[in-house]
């Protein structure tokens, strides 16, 4: 009886927090996945809520391209000291000095494809088991494809193809040796949720997300912030404008977008008015009409 008094946002919180239960129920070494954006931020604010009054008994993992924005790099030690949790960083570049992975050339270069080796690498190295990650379905249409609980074999990989079904609530987390899951508890949250959840609950996000000032250049309709690792192209140039990101990325292929919306009541109604993803402005899913769906079958988050 009491479940249908539960809001739409009650009820998507509680579908999360018995997600995050059962991944510590099945499981030997779960990790998060965490990149510093507000979906990854929303889940760890899920997971502590989860275990209260103890702390998360996960380990926070950030694969860092080194390109990343300093708000969020800042904002991800902060979180991780203010919530008593243990900071596990893969660094791409130390995967590029291994000869594992190989920096792109040209005059906009992206580590974004790159984070799969890392992040591979860093869960082999933790033997974790399950990673949680902040993917919801509405995002991109790969990410559709994807289970609350979604299998990866030996070596990583995803095959959307051969996922199990989900009946229920019943989430089946048996694998062989070698294998992994990765764990989607926001899968059925859109962006609105998410943001409308932030507000309801007074979650701290990192200043980008709200209005500001930035050197951006217009690039195939793409607003690049300046950074020490974009060449500009014959012709462009930097100007300041007023912007905010929708998501976060790099540095190199993240796209900004125009907004005077400097608090979260703007936010939700820019949100409620837009008629593009919030992926829509990331040159990294331009790149192909399966760029998603292609990275994720090699192991992307």
């Amino acid at each position: 009886m009491g479940s249908y008094n539960l809001s739409h946002l009650d009820q998507l919180e509680s579908e999360a927090i018995y997600i995050f239960r059962e991944v510590a129920a099945q499981f030997e070494k779960p990790v998060i996945l965490f990149s510093g954006g507000k979906d990854s931020i929303t889940m760890v604010h899920l997971a502590q809520k989860a275990f209260w009054p103890a702390k998360i008994p996960f380990p926070l993992l950030h694969i860092d391209t080194g390109h990343n924005f300093p708000e969020a790099i800042e904002f991800r030690d902060n979180l991780a000291k203010k919530y008593g949790v243990k900071l596990d960083v893969g660094l791409v570049q130390d995967s590029i000095n291994k000869g594992t992975a190989r920096e792109e050339k040209g005059v906009n270069p992206s580590r974004n494809t790159l984070q799969s080796i890392t992040l591979l690498e860093k869960l082999e190295e933790g033997q974790y088991d399950a990673a949680f990650g902040g993917g919801r379905r509405d995002e991109e249409k790969a990410r559709a494809k994807e289970r609350f609980f979604s299998h990866r074999d030996d070596f990583g990989q995803w095959d959307p193809k051969n996922q199990r079904p989900e009946l229920w609530n019943l989430y089946n987390g048996l694998k062989a040796p070698g294998e992994s899951f990765r764990i989607f508890p926001i899968s059925n949250w859109t962006e609105m949720d998410v943001w409308q959840y932030i507000k309801k609950e007074k979650i701290d996000l990192p200043s980008i997300y709200f209005s500001h000032e930035r050197n951006v250049v217009n690039r195939n309709g793409v607003l690049i912030a300046e950074s020490p690792y974009n060449t500009l192209l014959e012709g462009e140039k930097y100007e300041k404008q007023v912007i905010r990101y929708r998501t976060l990325g790099c540095m190199t292929i993240t796209g900004a977008v125009n907004s005077d919306a400097d608090n979260l009541d703007k936010i939700i109604e820019e949100v409620a008015a837009a008629r593009q993803t919030e992926r829509g402005n990331r040159a990294d899913d331009k790149r192909s009409e399966a760029a998603m769906e292609d990275r994720k079958k090699q192991g992307y988050f």
